[in-house]
């Protein structure tokens, strides 16, 4: 067989093995493991690096309504651009469903949005914020046979989070068509109550925002969140976790038997609510739900991840720009913290962070990193083995990382949208150099090769977390 690509003498990583191994990619495909592959119209040299899938970034903001006069920094062109600086090959964003729209209708607004612009493929998970009747007992359904297979319930954010009871109705519908639910877990109330004593006692600055969204809302919010999961059977996913009580949550629901996956994020490992009170109003560079906690709670996601309490680590990339009346520092925003835009970007630092400090300092070894940054990502949101692994007949999504390049992480080089990245000037060891999406070169020495957006969209099988039968 003569090959499209032959990538050699790299050291081959996935979530279960490491080998040494050319790997020969046809068509899109990878198609051959083996040693001295030489017959291919191209060669890439992979000496001294580690070949490994694609990173998968299952939890990214690209282009959504943010509130009037607000607009997110990213759409589908500079996200996904970012997001292949960074080594991913895929990730899955979010179509908001708003109120009173149909699930079909906000799809066909998020396609448009997408259409011909992502550098990346590209999936949707689907917000449900109005569950009526019709969309639960209709569109769902239908949308979830048809490879739009996860969904996403909010707790809190008024005009977004779902009462008990319409979370239930979601979970048992969930139950039925076999799809996959994300669950952000804070709760509204207490975080209203808490607001409102803040404005009584005049704390308006951006680091009042952590002290109203206390690590107690994460943890009540995560209980029952489980336990409403448990009262139908069904398995979810609870997201962003930041700190070691709703950690815990997750795993005695995992000891009473509940299927159960948990995801954490960068800023729950590098940041804390220190960096949310600045001067000059650069707390707000910081804002995002839930808050960075302390150095704790730091060690305790550590935890999470080495002992595989959390499945996945996603970026929760959602980026605004700092310094523009649309961003972070809008004129209501600088007045008080609650009208500062929730998010921070990430989706390029993502990797390289939990590399440098996971892989590079002994906290986790290189198999964990491939299996929760792209490995679990693809068997939780129906995609594997197709994406998330170095494997004969996978997608030639392939990223090549230095383990020994040092990068200083600086805003201009991660090409997103947002002014601002908060990791600035920290130092990581070890950086993608080369992504291959379906075989062919998209990034190469930190550039992107191509302008034109040759990602695709990608319907999704059902979860392995989910039932056969369901």
């Amino acid at each position: 067989m003569r090959f499209d690509t032959v990538i050699r003498h790299g050291t081959v990583v996935t979530a279960s093995d490491t080998f040494v191994s050319d790997v020969g990619i046809k068509d899109g495909r990878i198609v051959a493991l083996a040693a001295e592959l030489t017959d291919a119209d191209e060669v890439i040299d992979a000496t001294g690096l580690f070949v490994m899938p694609g990173g998968i970034d299952s939890h990214v903001h690209l282009d959504q309504p943010s509130g009037d006069g607000i607009v997110m920094a990213d759409d589908f062109d500079s996200g996904t651009r970012s997001a292949a600086i960074g080594g991913n090959s895929t990730v899955l964003a979010f179509c908001m469903q708003e109120k009173g729209q149909s699930l079909r209708e906000a799809l066909k607004i998020y396609h448009a949005k997408a259409e011909g612009k992502c550098h990346v493929d590209v999936a949707f998970h689907l917000v449900i914020t109005d569950p009526t009747p019709e969309v639960l007992g209709q569109e769902l359904p239908a949308l979830v046979e048809d490879g739009y297979t996860s969904l996403k319930v909010f707790m809190t954010y008024e005009g977004l989070r779902l009462r008990d009871d319409e979370i239930l109705a979601t979970l048992d519908t969930a139950r039925r068509t076999g799809a996959l639910v994300m669950v952000h877990c804070e709760n509204e109330d207490a975080i209203r109550y808490l607001i409102g004593r803040h404005e009584e006692e005049g704390k308006f600055a951006p680091k009042f925002h952590a002290t109203t969204r206390p690590v107690a809302a994460e943890r009540e919010a995560t209980h029952r969140a489980l336990s409403l999961a448990e009262i139908v059977d069904v398995p979810i996913v609870i997201v962003h976790v930041s700190n070691r009580e709703a950690m815990e949550e997750i795993r005695r629901a995992r000891q009473r038997g509940q299927k159960i996956a948990g995801e954490t994020c960068p800023q729950y490992l590098m940041l804390t609510a220190d960096d949310l009170d600045q001067t000059e109003m650069e707390g707000a560079k910081y804002v995002c739900s839930p808050p960075p906690r302390d150095k704790t709670s730091q060690e305790a996601c550590w935890e999470g991840l080495e002992q595989g309490v959390f499945d996945l680590f996603s970026s929760d990339h959602c980026p605004f720009r700092f310094d523009a009346p649309e961003g972070k520092l809008n004129e209501k925003g600088k007045r008080h913290f609650r009208w500062i835009p929730n998010g921070i970007p990430g989706v390029a630092t993502r990797l390289p962070i939990l590399f440098s400090e996971g892989v590079m300092k002994g906290r986790i070894d290189i198999n964990q990193f491939v299996a929760v940054t792209s490995t679990n990502h693809a068997k939780l949101y129906g995609l594997y083995p197709r994406k998330g692994t170095i494997a004969i007949g996978a997608d030639a999504d392939i990223a090549l990382w230095d383990p020994d390049k040092r990068v200083t992480l600086t805003n201009d080089i991660l090409q997103h949208g947002a002014d601002y990245t908060p990791y600035e000037g920290q130092e990581v060891r070890g950086w993608p150099v080369h992504l291959l999406l379906g075989g062919e070169t998209i990034v190469k020495d930190g550039l992107l090769t191509q302008q034109k957006g040759r990602g695709s969209y990608l319907l999704r099988n059902r979860s392995s977390l989910v039932p056969r039968d369901a």
